[in-house]
């Protein structure tokens, strides 16, 4: 299975909705404590093991995170450490880049996510405890919301509502927004930890996971979230992110800091169905292709992505 080794720890890794051999890696250098990051754009070889990386993007600070645009094939955005949103746009020479930088959130940018039904704008989260929302073609944000307590760690849009999102902070809510309301319209107390990610079902736009330092994820119907509808056990350590796949209903994958990723059917007694130790450092950034059912990438600490397909082992050459 083809594995890219980057110079700095990994964050976050994403697949292109446009194309099914590119994915898009978000890195940090020392941990993302101190020091620069990097944005590299990486090309699987076709019906071949190799990964190569077709242009790299260099930030003074980390990068957290990173998303493709949903209506352009070439544009992708960064969560930067220094509280910057910078967008990219790969057609154009690397000294173009990047084609525009915001700086208004006021510690770092932790998550960013693109509008999959709207296609016209996207969210950022971030230590600052809010969540902020970008149009396009706006030179300054559009909405900052402001209401957890704690860092937000994660904030995505509801696959088929393009005016709903949700947003993890370490205040130890997930809180389910819309953005034509003056403020939230439901707080979940989902965790007696902080919430680290949470993901909507693609499948049911009112099931939605959340992940903890708790260890654990945790599925939650929003018609009805006074109990989780699972809570899944398995993880040693807190769990980085969580992804609900584009083709399975019931299937979740999930990545943590006891350097595992694990596969999860919620709606079987026995969720855990899959568990990969092929990192050697915290797995922190996980996804699943759009493009090519049960194809699965994550990335770490430990420098290095790989990319599989679901059943392999992520290591096999």
């Amino acid at each position: 299975m083809p594995v890219f080794k980057a110079p700095f720890n990994g964050y976050s890794v994403k697949f292109s909705p446009f194309y099914e051999s590119r994915l898009a890696v978000a890195t940090a250098q020392n941990f993302g404590i101190l020091g620069n990051g990097r944005i590299h754009v990486l090309e699987l070889a076709p019906g071949a093991p190799g990964v190569t990386e077709s242009v790299a993007y260099d930030t003074a600070d980390a990068v957290y995170d990173v998303c493709w645009s949903e209506s352009h094939d070439s544009v992708l955005i960064a969560a930067i450490g220094d509280g910057s949103v910078k967008i990219y746009d790969t057609a154009l020479p690397p000294p173009s880049n990047p084609i525009r930088s915001f700086q208004e959130h006021a510690r770092e940018v932790q998550s960013v996510d693109y509008n999959p039904t709207r296609r016209d704008s996207f969210l950022t989260s971030s230590w600052d405890d809010t969540v902020k929302l970008w149009a396009m073609d706006r030179p300054a944000s559009v909405r900052t919301f402001k209401e957890h307590a704690y860092c937000v760690y994660q904030a995505v849009w509801n696959p088929k509502h393009g005016d709903v999102f949700a947003s993890a902070s370490g205040d130890c809510t997930v809180r389910i927004w819309d953005v034509r309301e003056p403020g939230s319209t439901m707080i979940i107390p989902g965790h007696e930890f902080e919430i680290l990610s949470c993901d909507w079902n693609k499948y049911d736009d009112c099931i939605l996971a959340t992940s903890s330092v708790d260890k654990t994820v945790k599925v939650w119907d929003v018609r009805s979230y006074r109990v989780p509808l699972a809570v899944l056990n398995g993880h040693g350590y807190a769990v980085r992110k969580v992804k609900f796949s584009p083709h399975r209903r019931s299937l979740i994958a999930s990545c943590s800091y006891d350097m595992t990723v694990c596969l999860w059917d919620y709606m079987v007694e026995d969720a855990l169905v899959g568990r990969y130790d092929h990192h050697t450092e915290f797995a922190v950034g996980i996804d699943m292709s759009v493009l090519v059912e049960g194809l699965m990438a994550s990335t770490g600490w430990d420098e290095l992505v790989y990319v599989w397909q679901q059943g392999m082992d992520p290591r096999a050459s």
